[in-house]
C-alpha cells in the first residue's frame, strides 16, 4: 500500500524522496526553441551554397552539401533542444520543483515546498501566445514570485496544480493569527 513507511514510490528523478509522490510533471511550450530551429535551418542552405554558386560542380556536390547541411543543422539545433527537453516542473505531493537545463552542461534546480505557495495564476499575452496556446504562470509564494514563461497550455496546467493543492489541503487564503478558522456553534437558548 503506497504511503506506508515500508513502500516506495517509484522514482521519476534522482532527487525525489523516498516518501515523495509525483503528482504532476509538465515542460514549456516548444516554441522555446525557434532560435535554436531558425539557426539549424541554415545548415542545409550553407551544405548547398558551393553547388548553388558553381552549378558545375554537378548534383554529387548539391546532395552531398545537402546532407553536410542537414548535419550542421541537428548539430546547431541539438543544444535547444537538450534545453527545452531536460527543463521540466514537477510536482509532488510534498513539494514544487523547476529544473532547468541551459546548453549541455548548466543544470539549476529550484524547491519550493507546496505549504509556501499561496496563489497560482496565469496570463496569455499578445496574438502569439493566443494562436500557438502557451503563456506564463504566476506562482505568488511567501518567499516573492516565480514566473514561469512560456508554458504550454497554461490554463489547463494552473488549473491542475491548485486542484493537487486543494486535494492535499492546502489552501491559499491564510488568516493571521488564525482568524477565520474558527467554528461557530448554534445554540438554542430556549
Amino acid at each position: 500500500m503506497p504511503g506506508t513507511s515500508t513502500d516506495q514510490y517509484p522514482r521519476y528523478f534522482s532527487d525525489q524522496f523516498d516518501d515523495e509522490e509525483v503528482l504532476y510533471l509538465f515542460r514549456k511550450h516548444p516554441v522555446v526553441m525557434r532560435k535554436g530551429l531558425i539557426l539549424g535551418l541554415l545548415g542545409p542552405l550553407i551544405g548547398v551554397l558551393p553547388a548553388a554558386i558553381h552549378p558545375s560542380f554537378g548534383l554529387n556536390v548539391f546532395f552531398g552539401g545537402l546532407i553536410g547541411g542537414f548535419l550542421l543543422g541537428l548539430i546547431i539545433f541539438f543544444p535547444s533542444w537538450i534545453g527545452w527537453h531536460f527543463s521540466v516542473f514537477i510536482v509532488t505531493n510534498q513539494r514544487f520543483l523547476q529544473i532547468k537545463q541551459t546548453g549541455l552542461f548548466t543544470r539549476s534546480v529550484s524547491d519550493l515546498s507546496l505549504q509556501q505557495i499561496q496563489s497560482v495564476n496565469y496570463e496569455i499575452a499578445g496574438i502569439q501566445e493566443t494562436l500557438l496556446g502557451f503563456g506564463t504562470i504566476l506562482m505568488r509564494t511567501y518567499v516573492g514570485e516565480i514566473v514561469i514563461h512560456d508554458v504550454h497550455h497554461p490554463a489547463k496546467i494552473q488549473k491542475k496544480i491548485v486542484t493537487i493543492l486543494r486535494d492535499l489541503g492546502i489552501t491559499s487564503i491564510v488568516y493571521p493569527g488564525g482568524a477565520g478558522n474558527t467554528s461557530i456553534e448554534n445554540e438554542d437558548n430556549e
